[in-house]
């Protein structure tokens, strides 16, 4: 009750300050909760990897030296991928499509919200096609997987292409997750 409009102020600076020193100076590049990078020999391919936003060139990580930095396939999510015949909805406008069954597994502790948005497909060829949607018959649905559930749909991109890869972006901590196409 005794506040002034200057002892407002200079309360607000503390804060501002305390949380400065308390947020700041965290110099450490990698991502709190984040596994080290891979050592040693190379990491086993799944059929999930998680995107470290890494060298496409070298397959790994700029930072690791190249070295390939996967995680296993007990990943809170998992994605496996086919390659699969379109088939048209009544939304399909006559381009050609590229279709991919894509199975989400959760293997977390935590629901996983699973929507077409999340998805995009990349070609062999390096580009990337986001999903369309409602154009495939048996797209992937807008669902929330409980722990050890599993949904199957397709994915697709517009266009007429080999698929090499789907990428699924969780929509709450953007983290990314690939499967490719076997």
């Amino acid at each position: 009750m005794g506040f002034s409009c200057l002892g407002i102020v200079g309360l607000v600076l503390v804060f501002a300050i305390g949380s400065a020193a308390l947020l700041g100076g965290d110099e450490d590049p990698t991502p709190r909760g984040a596994e080290p990078a891979a050592t040693g020999s190379a990491a086993t391919p799944s059929a999930a990897t998680v995107d470290t936003g890494g060298d496409a060139e070298t397959g790994g990580d700029a930072e690791t030296g190249g070295q390939e930095t996967r995680k296993p396939a007990d990943e809170p999510v998992e994605i496996a991928a086919t390659r699969t015949d379109f088939q048209g909805s009544a939304l399909a406008d006559g381009t050609d499509y590229t279709s991919v069954r894509v199975t989400v597994t959760n293997n977390g502790r935590t629901d996983v919200g699973v929507n077409p948005l999340y998805f995009s497909v990349t070609g062999t060829d390096g580009s990337k096609h986001p999903a369309e949607l409602a154009v495939d018959e048996n797209q992937i649905a807008t669902v929330d997987l409980a722990p050890g559930e599993n949904v199957t749909g397709t994915v697709t991109g517009k266009g007429t292409f080999t698929p090499a890869y789907v990428t699924f972006v969780d929509g709450i901590t953007g983290g990314s997750v690939r499967g490719e196409v076997g």
